[in-house]
């Protein structure tokens, strides 16, 4: 067997042990963290942010930035909500808000692929589209009201003693590792992102894949939204907006850790978790709201260095 080197293993896994030690100090110190009922909201709510992060991820893996994912969120919410609002199935209310999320998924793969716009203008135009529908539908004011059961069931209810929350994300993110880990398609997406031109050459169709990582996108944005709009039975035309840079730290700190430097399932996830217990931790230590804003920040900031650092090794095998 090979030497195992400390350094490579500190760099795949050192992000993931420091997540732990935090999760670690809050169940020791922070008061309450440690309750059933507070563990299991924390996981609920790391549910929302990990699927949308995935879907970001997912894009990112095929090079591109999908800026959009909050502001379709919202916008599929709205559009879920009004139809559960007038008393549709809801069937038909889900169905609508994956339908948001593909239309827009398209329409960015599209701009991208054919228009040779590049994803940071094309998604955030399509953001900005997005949440003029949105304010267009509501007028500005959120739908709320006694929902169904059996929409609202989605999201609060319980399946062989788990949270549907949970459910939703583990089967999320089973789909995203699969696609990404055993699939032709999942192995040319990440060959697309490593490096367009070769990919090309060697006869993968790097446009497409362009497309159904923008389109994966959208589609994991309209799921979050129709849980969202489920869990909290009502749905505003901003109601997503705050997960954009938590969904962007999610994946660039799941960078740092398990494939350093790449955009990868898992450590999206945990970083997903990782950072819902730090803001859950430091509410309930007493910290000011504004930290967590700070925190989120340095860890952005921190997260990009150690990974383009990741890379740079990696390209010149240092």
């Amino acid at each position: 067997m090979g030497r195992i080197d400390p350094r490579e293993l500190i760099g795949r896994y050192g992000t993931a042990l420091a997540g732990l030690a935090l999760i670690l100090f809050f169940l020791i110190f922070a008061p309450n963290f440690a309750s059933t009922m507070n563990i299991i909201n924390v996981l609920k709510d790391t549910s929302f942010l990990a699927i949308l992060a995935l879907g970001f991820a997912l894009a990112f893996t095929v090079a591109e930035l999908d800026l959009s994912v909050a502001e379709m969120a919202s916008l599929a919410a709205v559009v879920c909500g009004w139809l559960v609002h007038a008393q549709y199935p809801p069937t038909v209310a889900v169905s609508a808000a994956l339908g948001v999320g593909i239309v827009l998924g398209l329409l960015n793969g599209y701009g991208v692929t054919v228009l040779r716009i590049p994803s940071l203008i094309m998604t955030l135009g399509t953001a900005a589209i997005a949440k003029g529908f949105a304010f267009m539908i509501t007028q500005g004011v959120a739908f709320v009201g006694r929902w169904p059961v059996g929409f609202t069931g989605l999201a609060r209810g319980y399946s062989f003693g788990i949270p549907n929350l949970v459910l939703w994300m583990a089967g999320a993110t089973l789909f995203a590792y699969g696609l990404v880990k055993w699939t032709r398609t999942g192995a040319h997406m990440v060959a697309t992102g490593e490096a367009d031109e070769a990919a090309r050459l060697a006869g993968i169709a790097t446009a497409r894949m362009k497309r159904i990582g923008l389109l994966l996108s959208g589609v994991f944005a309209g799921l979050m939204a129709m849980l969202l709009a489920a869990n909290l039975s009502s749905a505003a035309p901003n109601m997503a907006g705050d997960y954009l840079l938590y969904a962007i730290a999610a994946v660039l700190l799941g960078m740092t850790m398990f494939e350093p430097g790449k955009p990868n399932v898992p450590g999206t996830v945990f970083a997903a978790l990782v950072l819902k217990v730090l803001g859950n931790g430091l509410v309930l230590m007493g910290a000011p709201y504004y930290i967590q804003d700070i925190v989120l920040g340095a860890i952005i900031i921190g997260s990009v260095a150690f990974s383009a650092s990741a890379m740079k090794k990696a390209a010149f095998k240092v």
